[in-house]
Order: structure tokens, then sequence, then C-alpha cells
């Protein structure tokens, strides 16, 4: 057992709490701009206590899980409904009532003619008019991380694109399409993530004289975004050693009431050949308080899945060399230990280095969950078939908020598996809180298979073959969109593919909680410590 000292090294930094910083103040864009890079939010349960919803595209024939029709795959130019005005018919995407703000905008198509109009407060007119079913002509002037294009993106054909720049409003949202292409009845598929906040909070409404105003704000966020710390000066390395076969290196760090803010980890197998089974079967587990809340292979923590292939985001990067670098923030109020444990049948080594700052603990802080779960040789079904099934990635009982996850999946087909739609479940949802349009769309792309793709919250850094078979890796972290739950989260997604078969799927999922919450994933050994196919 090692053990980590000499903490004077650390830089002390006094926190004032959240509340202060993000509960009590306006919500503007310029508020919400600076809660995008503010990682150590994520720790405190939210303030202004938010709700996170959807709108989508999602088949209308999906009612309930028990009736026919809940795996309907025609998720495409499904609306609201449709008002008249000004002589024009606007399909209606999204109607609700404020305070709220639009936190992500995901869309994609063929030929794009028409208009989309976003209407805040119920005033006459649009406060935002873009030409065409493409996010990318809305004259935005925004960089890649704010407003991306999907890796299928292409300026006239088929493609989509996000928008994650935050557009806030009082009273009312109403988001609507005008279709131009009534002939050729083009597919309209689109998902739009929004807050409601609570009446009393106070909310300026988004205009476009504001991103003038904001213009250095935003490429601020930008590239802070683009290019988050890999390493601080007052990072200490706490463990560099060889861990023999099924033997477990352990690390108490210091007591007291501190939060790893970053960790920079790299694993390396005595032989090369062994690599990937060795980041495959080496566990990071880490106690918080007593409590187990991180058990999970290192490759899939890292998000990078199979293979340890480079991965870079917001919260966590994968370099070329082998670097892993989670800038999760990690708070603890007496007593934390971490652990790595080979379960490979190779000897291995170990390199850690972490930064370490003071924490102030209050009741609404939260500890981190990295919770890993496996499947193997998962059916999937044909998508045009009633005849189908989901895979829980993880259901929560307690009180916290979601972060995200990562999928790594080998595939046994020659052929694509995700056409199936995310179902975000939260508290007494009688109905999905989160119905998606297909699985590579949750994950900020279009139109699969899926090639290789970062950004700073949705990557794709592993796949194998242009058809899809063998080893595929999703990753999606959550910022602005993130998702409180009070009572409890679940997230199933739905197993249709373009023909019957089967698939490998490993899951990680990213959350925060308070004492007392508890997932459907506890770690078994056996089944990290899988042979992977050639």
């Amino acid at each position: 057992m090692m053990k980590f000292f000499n903490p004077v090294v650390i830089t002390v930094v006094l926190l004032l709490m959240v509340g202060k910083t993000f509960g009590q103040a306006e919500v503007s864009l310029s508020s919400l701009l600076k809660e995008m890079t503010a990682r150590k939010a994520n720790t405190y349960w939210p303030a202004q206590n938010f709700s996170t919803h959807q709108a989508s595209s999602y088949d209308r024939a999906s009612v309930a899980p028990d009736k026919a029709g809940w795996y309907g795959n025609a998720d495409f130019s499904q609306y609201k409904g449709s008002i008249q005005k000004n002589g024009r018919t606007e399909q209606v995407m999204l109607d609700v009532d404020g305070p709220g703000v639009l936190v992500r905008f995901w869309l994609t198509t063929f030929k794009r003619n028409g208009v989309f109009r976003i209407y805040f407060d119920n005033r006459d007119s649009a406060s935002l008019q873009i030409a065409g079913y493409d996010l990318l002509k809305s004259g935005l002037n925004l960089g890649p991380a704010l407003l991306n294009p999907h890796s299928s993106y292409q300026p006239t054909e088929k493609g989509g694109s996000t928008l994650y720049l935050p557009l806030p409003y009082a009273k009312h949202c109403r988001v609507t399409w005008e279709e131009k292409d009534l002939k050729d009845k083009q597919p309209r598929y689109y998902q739009i993530n929004y807050r409601t906040y609570l009446p009393k909070v106070k909310v300026k409404t988004f205009d476009i004289k504001q991103l003038a105003i904001a213009t250095k704000q935003i490429a601020t966020t930008e590239q802070q975004l683009w290019k988050p710390p890999t390493q601080r000066a007052n990072s200490q390395r706490i463990l560099k050693q060889t861990i023999l076969p099924g033997k477990t290196a352990v690390i108490q760090m210091p007591k007291g009431s501190w939060a790893i803010d970053l960790m920079k980890l790299k694993i390396v197998a005595q032989h090369a050949a062994v690599q990937d089974q060795v980041l495959r079967s080496t566990l990071i587990k880490i106690v918080f308080d007593g409590v187990q809340t991180v058990w999970c292979p290192v490759g899939d923590f890292s998000g990078s899945g199979v293979g340890g292939k480079p991965l870079q985001s917001w919260y966590r990067t994968v370099k070329s060399d082998g670097d892993i670098i989670s800038r999760w923030v990690m708070p603890y109020q007496k007593t934390a230990e971490i652990s790595f444990i080979n379960l490979s049948d190779a000897p291995l080594t170990v390199d850690l280095t972490t930064e370490l700052n003071t924490y102030q603990w209050t009741g609404s802080s939260m500890y981190f969950h990295a919770s890993w779960k496996q499947k193997r040789n998962e059916a999937i079904f044909k998508w045009d078939r009633p005849q189908a099934a989901e895979l829980n990635f993880i259901t929560i009982q307690g009180k916290g908020v979601y972060l995200g996850n990562s999928m790594s999946v080998f595939n046994h087909m020659h052929t694509w598996y995700g056409e199936g739609d995310q179902k975000i479940w939260v508290d007494e949802d009688k109905f999905p809180s989160e119905f998606g349009t297909g699985t590579e769309d949750y994950y900020n792309t279009s139109w699969a298979p899926v090639v290789l793709y970062q950004t700073p919250f949705a990557n794709a850094p592993r796949a194998d073959h242009e058809d899809s078979y063998g080893y595929n890796t999703f990753t999606r972290t959550r910022n602005l969109d993130r998702i409180p739950f009070k009572k409890l989260f679940k997230m199933d997604m739905e197993m249709l593919g373009w023909q019957n078969g089967s698939a490998d799927f490993a899951i990680t999922t990213y959350w925060y909680g308070f004492a007392g919450a508890t997932d459907n994933t506890a770690g078994v050994a056996e089944e990290a410590k899988i042979i992977l196919p050639n």
C-alpha cells in the first residue's frame, strides 16, 4: 500500500458556494457561457432546481412500453402540431413555457428548403430565423465547439449539425419549421434539449444583439472547450508502480475536505502485444468517505473504450502516447482511496498524477460516480419488425445529476446496429423525458455507419470498419444539458439495426450523486477479464 503525502505543494483554493455563483444571479447568455466551463459546478446540486427535457421527432406511434408501436422507427417529420401565420404553415417542434433555456439543438436531413423560426416570450416575430434546415446557416458566427457540423455533413446534400450556444427565455419558447420541400417530403430529424427553471428564477431573454456584446466571452469559451488543461504546476505524482497479475495498488488520499480536480494516468503492459487487454482488465476503483463510487476498466473510464484510441473532449483526453487525463472533479468530505486492480495475465505499470485542491463541502455537494456494465451477445432486431428489446444502460435510485456515458461496442454483424432510440426516464415520468431518434443521433452525429470524430461533448474515437463490424466507441458527456433527478434515473437504448444479429456492449455512465444514491451496475470482476476478439 502506498501513501500519498506532502500536500504542502497543493495550491489552496477557497471556493465560494456554487449557489452564490450560479443560483442567485440572473440567468443570461453570459452566465450560461460561464457555467459551461465551470467544472466544479457539477459537484453541487443545481441551486435553481431546474429540470431537463427533450423535444424530438420520435415516432408518435410510440405511446407506452406495453402498447404496439413502442419500437416504431418513423422518427422523422413528427411535430407537436402546426400554426398558421401570415399565410404560411409552420410546423411546431417545441412549445414550452419558461423560464428556461435551449441548451442543445441537434438536427439532420437531406435537402434543406424551408425556414426555421425561434420565438421567445410570445412575441409575434421570431427572435432567430434560419433559411434552411441547417443550423450552420444561422449566421451566428460561432466556432465548432458551440456549433458543430456532424461527421457526415455536406453543405447541400445530407448531413446535420448541433448547436450548443445557450438561448435563454423568460416566459415562453416556440420553435417552428416552415417546409418548402413539399413534393419531395424530405425527412426532418431533430432533438431539442431544454431546461425549465422554477418560476421565481429571473432569466434574461436572448436576442441577437447579445452576441455582439458577448463576442469576447464566446471566443474564450470556444477556446477553453477545445483546449482544457492537461496538467497544472501543482499536480503531483502519487503512484508509479508495477502491478503483477491478480494484485492491487492502493493510494490513500489526504484526509479532510478535498477535491481531485485532475488525474493524469498511464497504464503500460510489460508486453505491447497485450496492451489492449490490459486497458480493459485493469480496474480503477475509488472509495469516497467509505463508499465505492467508481468501479471501471481504465480504458472505458477514459471514454476511449477498447484499445486506448485518442480522445479529445472537455472532461477527458486520451493522447496518442497513452496518457489519460480525467477532468471530472471528484470531491470528498473526509477520506478517499484509489485502487488499481490488475485482472489481466500480464504485469503492468501504472503511473498516476493528481491535482488536489481544497473543497467547500455543503449540503448540496455530491460524489462522483463512474459505473460500468457489460452485456455480451445482445440480440439486435431488424428495425422494421415489431419484435425488439431495450438494453438498460443504467438505473439509479436516489438523488443526483446525470453527466453522460461511453458505449464501447463489438459488432458481430457487417451492418449497422444503431437504429435504436435512447429513452431516459426521470423520477415520476409517465413518458420518457428524452425519447431519441437513433443511437448515433444521441452521440451527436448522424447518418450511420460511424466515422471518427472529436468534439468537446461527443466523440467517436474508434470505428474499425466502414460497415461498423468490429469495435466502435461512442461517448457523449453532458454540460448545460445535464439531467438532475431526485428519486430515479433510468436510461435504456433500443436494440434495433439494419438486420437481425448481435453485438457486445460495455457501458460506462458518469454521474454525481448524494450519499445513499445507488445504481444497478454492481461490478463483477470476471466480466472485465474478457479475452478480446482478434
